[in-house]
């Protein structure tokens, strides 16, 4: 999949309408004594409202007509109310059940999308900004809500109520019934043709209100940029010209949406015209009795009421399903790295590291390594150099198999990595990426993140290593300082201390430095380099750094160039060669002099 930004709109498969819904009926399966306590008092109401016409015709025909039996006629009006009043506080209690019910409910779905996004690979994320993600995981889930509620409380009891009004309909009168329902096909071809343009018009709002949320996500993330270039008044722009095609979507979508109450309001009205018309007639000829055409005419709005209820659910059905389209999307996304079938847990190892011939790329056309081949022992430090883009990083990401390669085999203590766990590789390994990462929180949780069971002490011990203690203890809070998202209130030389000692508290067999120390100045520089020497000690190490000062004493130095090993051994072997690193080393001698 090509990568995906703010500017393009998503590409969403549409999906088919009846199995998706009763997809998403499926998470209600937990919750059956809640359903069944919601239907009861559903069946409760509805049964309320249909023998109210009834009660209607009774007091009439046989209260007034025929007999002017007042006490009767209180009698039956006293049923009534003691009925509706029961109705009214089952209309409460359902209202409350179905509040917790969707709640839940969107909870799970909620849950199932994170913990699956969890599980994709690099990839997946790699393709698509984060915003359009988050705009699946926040504002797609919530829309469902109004759609599951509409589930419950109108597409079952209004089909039922249909079902039972056009049925007693026909028991009154064959007649009457059958001009009531004269209309009805003409309705469902309209509303086929609205729900058609209606669901494209839905699709495309979910698209442009992602392209807006990532945007957002975007250039709040990157506000220095921003404001270091000062281009708010670009920013200012980009950001308008997405709302206008948010909001030109919305509107086409609702055009179309707001055709339906009018197109069935429109059926309701000459349907009832239709049915007074030859009811007066039958009256006239005595077919029929007052009480009766009463009593008829309030099934006809019973009759009509549900059709508008279900004429509204089905809009609200076109309106969400492209939410739940976009969020089905990601749950059949299959995640790309996984474990194989029969995976073996990878035991406790010693650090043997060694690639086989491997060859790889992000894009499996377009390699990024040809043809790698290297081994190391157990305990070594290895260093990675090259020219920017030479696959220095690519080579660590498959050490931890954020990736799959496309040829050769990368083994680990002799066991091929693909064919053992994800959990027990990377639970041996500590990493810490070229980008620094520190989540909202205090000091003390970003580097128990290395380690989640880590002491008080343990978690001091790691940052005394690095010499992150220093500067920690003198902050107002010490290590219960609280920093922002990414460590806004830190220092660049700062986070990195930190993830470095969250690195080290995972107490890894293989450590894995990508530009560990590249924004550290000097003196620290030469502080850590000593509690990584300390730290090191029994454990592989692959490190990659660009000032060549640094990994002078590295176990085993392999160049890399356009993908290939180029060279590799000691410093001293590499200068005596006279080749690429020794190219490399001078001209940065050369230039820090």
């Amino acid at each position: 999949m090509p990568i995906n930004t703010f500017r393009e709109d998503e590409e969403t498969k549409e999906g088919v309408k009846l199995p998706m819904l009763r997809r998403l009926l499926r998470y209600l399966i937990p919750y059956k004594k809640s359903v069944l306590k919601v239907f009861a008092l559903i069946a409760l109401i509805l049964a309320v409202q249909l023998f109210n016409p009834l009660f209607l015709q009774v007091g009439i025909d046989y209260f007034i007509d025929k007999t002017q039996n007042i006490p009767g006629l209180l009698a039956v009006g006293a049923l009534v109310v003691a009925l509706n009043i029961l109705s009214m506080f089952a209309i409460r209690l359902r209202l409350r059940e179905m509040a917790k019910l969707s709640n839940r409910v969107l909870y799970q779905i909620r849950q199932d999308l994170y913990e699956h996004l969890q599980t994709l690979a690099f990839r997946y994320f790699d393709e698509r900004p984060a915003g359009k993600i988050l705009a699946r995981v926040i504002g797609d889930v919530n829309s469902l809500k109004e759609l599951f509620n509409q589930c419950i409380l109108t597409l079952l009891p209004n089909l039922v109520k249909l079902v039972c009004v056009c049925v007693i309909m026909l028991i009154l009168n064959v007649k009457l019934a059958l001009f009531a329902l004269l209309i009805v096909p003409l309705l469902a071809v309209g509303l086929i043709f609205i729900q058609r343009r209606a669901h494209r018009g839905w699709r495309l709002f979910r698209k442009k209100n992602s392209n807006l949320n990532a945007f957002v996500h975007e250039n709040m993330s990157g506000i220095r940029v921003v404001q270091g270039f000062a281009a708010q008044g670009q920013m200012n722009r980009n950001f308008n010209g997405l709302i206008r095609q948010q909001r030109g979507a919305y509107i086409s979508a609702v055009r179309y949406t707001d055709l339906f109450w009018a197109f069935v309001e429109v059926a309701w009205g000459v349907g009832s015209i239709i049915v007074y018309w030859a009811g007066v007639r039958m009256l006239d000829t005595g077919h029929i009795t007052v009480g009766l055409l009463v009593s008829f005419s309030s099934y006809l709005s019973m009759f009509w009421q549900p059709i508008m209820d279900l004429s509204n659910f089905y809009n609200n059905l076109v309106t969400n399903m492209a939410a739940a389209e976009r969020i089905f999307e990601v749950l059949d996304t299959e995640p790309e790295i996984q474990d194989a079938d029969g995976a073996q847990v990878l035991p406790p190892i010693k650090g043997e590291v060694e690639f086989q011939h491997v060859t790889f790329g992000y894009d499996p056309q377009v390699p990024v390594l040809r043809d790698v081949s290297f081994s190391v022992a157990p305990g070594q430090s290895i260093a990675l150099v090259g020219p920017t883009g030479a696959g220095k990083t690519s080579i660590i990401n498959l050490i931890s198999r954020f990736y799959d390669i496309q040829e050769g085999t990368i083994l680990l203590d002799g066991h091929d990595i693909t064919q053992v766990t994800l959990e027990s590789l990377r639970s041996q390994m500590g990493i810490m990426p070229q980008d620094t990462f520190l989540f909202s929180g205090t000091i003390k949780d970003n580097i128990r993140y290395g380690r989640l069971d880590a002491t008080d002490e343990e978690i001091v011990e790691a940052a005394k290593a690095v010499h992150a203690h220093e500067f920690i203890v003198e902050m107002e809070k010490g290590y219960d300082t609280d920093i922002q998202e990414r460590g806004g209130r830190l220092s660049v030389g700062q986070r990195q201390l930190v993830a470095f000692a969250r690195a080290m508290l995972s107490n890894p067999r293989i450590l894995i430095l990508d530009e560990a120390t590249s924004s550290i100045d000097t003196h620290t520089e030469r502080l850590v380099q000593a509690g990584i020497r300390q730290l090191l000690a029994g454990r592989t190490s692959f490190v990659i750094a660009h000032r060549l000062s640094t990994i002078q004493q590295a176990d085993q130095i392999l160049v890399i160039d356009k993908g290939q090993l180029m060279e590799h051994g000691t410093h001293g072997e590499l200068m005596e060669k006279k080749g690429l690193y020794y190219n490399l080393f001078m001209a940065q001698f050369l230039r820090v002099g």
